[in-house]
């Protein structure tokens, strides 16, 4: 009789990821974790007590993904392209989107609170370096550009509206002057 294959966490959240990927949230419970391991449901719920505690393991997961997503830039300009990705991200993987964003499980309860967030600290860090500026105005120029794209993001992953590229660039160039010259005027 051949040994039985362990189950670990990790392969318990990566099966997660997909089915969230794939399917969406609605979809992740032990049931469908199981079927894609190919076991029961109680080796998907021994390293975890509950759906919920995996649920935000996946969530922790996707995060990471996404953050390196936005940092995989294709185009010269760092900030148009955080933005662009952030789009992009929406356009390609729009229930991982939805997850991160729109189903509650983040951890951040503000948005004070997710600039503060260490998974935003090495996209903070390029932009800064980009705009040789401080941490502080970062932050704010940031946030402008932030809701901005997200907006424009969110729109796009809950509707079946096509994507012009380079609308959104000019749209995301546009706000990112804004937000630089209102930051200056501050100064």
């Amino acid at each position: 009789m051949p040994p039985k294959v362990k189950i670990t966490p990790e392969m318990v959240i990566e099966a997660g990821f997909e089915i969230v990927r794939e399917m969406g949230i609605e979809s992740l419970n032990a049931r469908n974790i199981a079927k894609r391991l190919n076991c029961s449901t109680q080796p998907v719920l021994y390293s975890f007590r509950t759906i919920e505690e995996i649920k935000r393991a996946v969530y922790e997961r996707v995060d990471v993904f996404h953050t390196e997503y936005l940092m995989n830039i294709r185009d010269d300009d760092i900030m148009l392209g955080i933005g662009l990705n952030y789009i992009r991200f929406a356009i390609n993987e729009p229930n991982l989107f939805r997850f991160l964003f729109q189903s509650g499980y983040a951890k951040e309860h503000s948005l004070l609170d997710m600039i503060d967030s260490d998974e935003l600290k090495p996209v903070l860090a390029a932009m800064e370096q980009a705009m040789e500026t401080t941490e502080e105005k970062t932050k704010e120029i940031f946030l402008t550009i932030a809701l901005f794209a997200h907006g424009y993001a969110s729109i796009i992953a809950n509707n079946s509206l096509e994507f012009d590229e380079k609308l959104a660039a000019r749209h995301l160039t546009n706000a990112y002057r804004g937000a630089v010259l209102a930051a200056r005027e501050e100064e």
